[in-house]
């Protein structure tokens, strides 16, 4: 506790406003608080400590490795493990702090991996980057919910998406095991929001799980086919939609990944759609994957929905919750007319544009405000790319854009 907040209880019991033995509750409960709370300063520093401890080792074996018989450089790659093994046993069985915990578990976590790839150069075993990156990721998923590991939880989650990166984006297969790894620790990714919500750990949790699927989606498609904005759609209508579960709408803006990840995902999707030469090419479904992908991110987004909806969350009105649903119906009318789903795009930016406006103007919220002025921006912008006309009226459409942003930013602070 400190000095000033005692004075002020000082005073309080002078003033006979609390008692003395409320003040000494008062005073053991924040002191008993305090000492409960883990110093996450240090666990930060002590898994930076790790990882430099970790590359300095490797730096100086490096320099020497060619002098190196190979039975020497067979312990001196499985030191590492053994070394990491020590420090985790140590903190598990001797029950330190957090920053014992964190820092044993990533280097335990890069240990693996440094044995691995050292053997396999050693002893001349063949093998993939995928099959190496898979092999380090199941020998240290355990450590995740041995040691209740959260730096193990995000290595395992970038790990997996570059697992995924490897086996779809540069070998054109399909890396399903990607869905499992992703499975394994969404029990730790639960408790997290259960035992601590509000913690920016968990809030980091929240980007990088949305994160991680949406750059590994593009590994499991074709890639080829205008379908493919409608996967995209629909993940993004899934993700804004888990952004208004009633946990995420109590947390602050910059803790809700899902929500903004959605928002701007469904926002640049559509602006790349609001072309004509997107639907040129009329429907193309790609190959049974994509369809079944396609299928079952909508069937998804649906039931959340229709979760809001039994919560009383859902908002009749609001086009971002319903945008993958009505660009899915969007989509079809490119069998009669490219012009037909260009158009019916370009009129739903344009009212999410609007709606956003609205929201901001009634919540008195700049950012939501200045982002439906941006959308607009944006919509008009792109068309000056696509309709020919002269640079005077363009001229003149910027300037009543700039004048927009003012008057609606003006109003808005008056209105404060």
């Amino acid at each position: 506790m400190t000095s000033k907040l005692e004075r002020d209880f000082d005073e309080l019991v002078g003033a006979q406003v609390i008692s003395t033995e409320v003040q000494n509750n008062i005073l053991e409960y924040y002191d008993t608080k305090k000492q409960a709370e883990p110093n996450k300063l240090f666990a930060i520093f002590g898994v930076l400590g790790s990882l430099l401890v970790g590359l300095g080792v490797i730096l100086i074996i490096a320099h020497n490795w060619d002098d190196f018989s190979r039975g020497t450089k067979t312990i001196w790659a499985f030191l590492p493990l053994v070394i990491g093994q020590i420090a985790v046993a140590f903190s598990y069985f001797k029950r330190k702090g957090k920053s014992w915990v964190e820092g044993s578990a990533t280097f335990l976590f890069f240990g693996i991996g440094a044995s691995l790839s050292l053997v396999s150069q050693i002893y001349n075993i063949s093998g993939s980057m995928s099959s190496l990156i898979l092999t380090w990721m199941l020998l240290a998923a355990p450590l995740i919910y041995l040691l209740k590991s959260y730096a193990s939880l995000l290595l395992h989650l970038l790990f997996a998406t570059i697992y995924a990166c490897n086996v779809g984006y540069f070998n054109d297969d399909i890396p399903w095991l990607y869905i499992p790894l992703v499975l394994f620790v969404l029990p730790a990714y639960f408790k997290n929001i259960k035992i601590a919500p509000s913690d920016n750990s968990t809030g980091m949790l929240h980007w990088l799980v949305p994160a991680s699927i949406l750059i590994s989606l593009g590994a499991f498609v074709s890639g080829n086919d205008t379908v493919g904005f409608v996967m995209y759609m629909a993940l993004f209508g899934l993700f804004y939609n888990i952004g208004h579960l009633t946990y995420f709408k109590s947390q602050k803006m910059r803790r809700n990944g899902y929500l903004l990840i959605g928002s701007l995902g469904t926002v640049i999707t559509l602006l790349i759609a609001s072309f004509r030469w997107v639907w040129n090419d009329g429907a193309t479904f790609g190959n049974v994957t994509d369809i079944y992908i396609t299928g079952f991110l909508i069937a998804s987004a649906i039931g959340v929905l229709i979760y809001l909806f039994r919560q009383k969350s859902l908002k009749i009105f609001n086009p971002f919750q319903y945008a993958f649903l009505l660009f899915a119906g969007i989509f079809f009318f490119q069998e009669f007319d490219s012009m037909i789903p260009m158009v019916l795009t370009n009129i739903l930016l344009l009212s999410m544009g609007l709606y956003a406006i609205y929201l901001g103007s009634k919540r008195n919220a700049f950012s939501i405000l200045n982002y439906g002025l941006l959308i607009i921006t944006s919509l008009i912008a792109f068309r000056f790319f696509d309709i020919e006309i002269s640079f005077v009226i363009r001229g003149v459409l910027f300037v009543a854009i700039g004048v927009g942003f003012f008057v609606a930013n003006y109003s808005m602070f008056k209105k404060q």
